[in-house]
């Protein structure tokens, strides 16, 4: 027998231990059913499988380090599951399967996977949460900056061109400057200059 693919079925309850005793299956496809329970101890006695896909289903409980004795295993996948623990040491087949045979799996630690076995996953993802939120604050604050300090430069940049090319700005300009350096001449001469004499005159009478 080469393989089984009961994909997509809908299929409930339990996977039957017995599906382990096909020990000259090369292929076997459980993903996208409603199975439930634990991965049967039983399928470490499939030693000629290829191909072992058992995503997508609501299987609990760890990934059983017998399958580690599948050396022929190339295919495999028990993402989008309950699974918890840590995932098989990462050598012989299992050390050619990345995360993506393992994801969906929120409580599943241990390379290739981003948990640490050490740290809760809660902990871990609310850690890379806060740890994203910063950095993300500090890159607005940065942005806001940089286009701060542009947005200025270049309105400076813009006024100096067009002095330097256009004769009646350039000589509106100067008139402009010289009415403000006027205006905070008088400013000062009758606020400050004016009131400081005015009390010397008295002190002296």
């Amino acid at each position: 027998m080469s393989g089984i693919d009961l994909s997509s079925n809908k299929l409930t309850g339990e996977i039957p231990v017995e599906l382990g005793n096909m020990r000259n299956i090369h292929a076997l496809n459980l993903s996208h059913n409603h199975f439930i329970g634990r991965i049967p101890n039983t399928f470490s006695n499939l030693q000629e499988i290829e191909s072992l896909d058992l995503s997508c289903n609501r299987l609990n409980g760890s990934i059983p380090v017998g399958l580690l004795e599948l050396k022929f295993l190339e295919v495999f996948s028990v993402a989008y599951n309950n699974l918890s623990g840590a995932v098989p040491d990462f050598k012989d087949q299992f050390g050619t399967f990345n995360k993506s045979s393992y994801e969906g799996n929120p409580f599943l630690c241990g390379y290739p996977l981003e948990n640490n076995c050490g740290m809760s996953p809660k902990l871990s993802n609310t850690s890379k949460i806060n740890g994203d939120e910063e950095s993300s604050e500090l890159e607005d604050i940065q942005c806001f900056y940089i286009g701060l300090v542009v947005s200025y430069g270049a309105i400076l940049l813009g006024l100096a061109a067009a002095l330097c090319f256009n004769h009646c700005w350039r000589k509106a300009w100067f008139m402009m400057i010289e009415a403000l350096m006027f205006c905070s001449y008088y400013f000062l001469l009758d606020n400050l200059v004016t009131p400081i004499k005015s009390r010397l005159r008295r002190n002296v009478g």
